[in-house]
């Protein structure tokens, strides 16, 4: 009678550390006993799959790997593949010190592996990529608002430097359409002077119409589902306007979802640069 020598790890956990680069990554898989292998592939989640499920099949499979640059969508892919990944802050890694001086792709793939399996691994929250989107549209804005306040900066910088001084008239209306007007009718010297001022002024106008139509969009946005109730509640709170309101509910994501208590919320650095206005 012939032997059955079909590999069966139904119900057993394989865990998978995934040092992320654009060109390749770095694979390192822990069986619940055993390392099984350190190794390269080419950065298609499909062939992770592949992989795994034909080495371990019927296993849970269990992957992480460090947020950076790549985004989300390689977590995404691996969740619509079978298996559960999770996307951990690299500053929260557990590392030795040995793992310090001789840092590699290699070692960086193991100790992921090894700390998932090890059950020392908090993953960050994952927004859908529907949310993501409509974030990057409010993010924008916050670039938009402090590229604008570069030229203002710059173009205040200028006057400055040439001694040219504000008219008492529009002393108190600085920016305004007469302020932007007197602008266009500032002298230079020399042509290419002229043509350097006036640039800087169209540059800031162009930034001003890139921003009021972020501005209108994100107030479209409110009006839509999910956000038109919770913006809506939320402008209830004095000081708390559209886009803050959008701001918060974009930053945050499902708030009663990710925060069971008052003191988890927090507000990052990035996301307090986008308050400015």
């Amino acid at each position: 009678m012939e032997q059955d020598t079909k590999l069966d790890f139904t119900g057993q956990d394989i865990y998978i550390g995934l040092d992320i680069h654009k060109k390749n990554w770095t694979v390192s898989i822990f069986t619940e006993h055993f390392e099984h292998k350190t190794f390269s592939q080419n950065p298609d989640p499909e062939l992770l799959a592949r992989y795994v499920k034909q080495h371990f099949p019927g296993a849970n499979y269990h992957s992480v790997y460090e947020a950076g640059y790549c985004g989300f969508w390689i977590h995404e892919a691996l969740h619509d593949a079978g298996i559960n990944n999770i996307v951990i802050n690299p500053a929260d890694v557990p590392t030795k010190d040995k793992e310090r001086q001789r840092k590699n792709n290699r070692v960086d793939a193991r100790k992921l592996a090894r700390s998932l399996r090890s059950g020392d691994l908090e993953p960050i929250h994952v927004h859908n990529r529907q949310l993501l989107e409509d974030r990057f549209l409010i993010r924008l804005r916050c670039d938009a608002v402090k590229q604008q306040t570069r030229y203002k900066n710059k173009i205040k910088g200028e006057l400055n430097f040439y001694g040219i001084i504000i008219p008492d008239q529009l002393a108190n209306a600085r920016w305004s359409g007469a302020f932007i007007n007197w602008l266009k009718t500032i002298p230079m010297v020399k042509s290419t002077g002229q043509k350097a001022f006036s640039d800087l002024v169209n540059e800031l106008l162009h930034e001003r119409q890139r921003l009021a139509n972020l501005n209108r969009d994100i107030r479209q946005l409110a009006t839509q589902p999910p956000y038109r109730d919770k913006a809506k509640l939320l402008t209830t709170i004095p000081g708390i306007g559209i886009i803050t309101a959008m701001i918060l509910l974009t930053e945050l994501g499902d708030i009663p979802g990710r925060f069971n208590n008052l003191d988890k919320p927090k507000i990052t650095a990035k996301s307090k640069n986008c308050f400015e206005n």
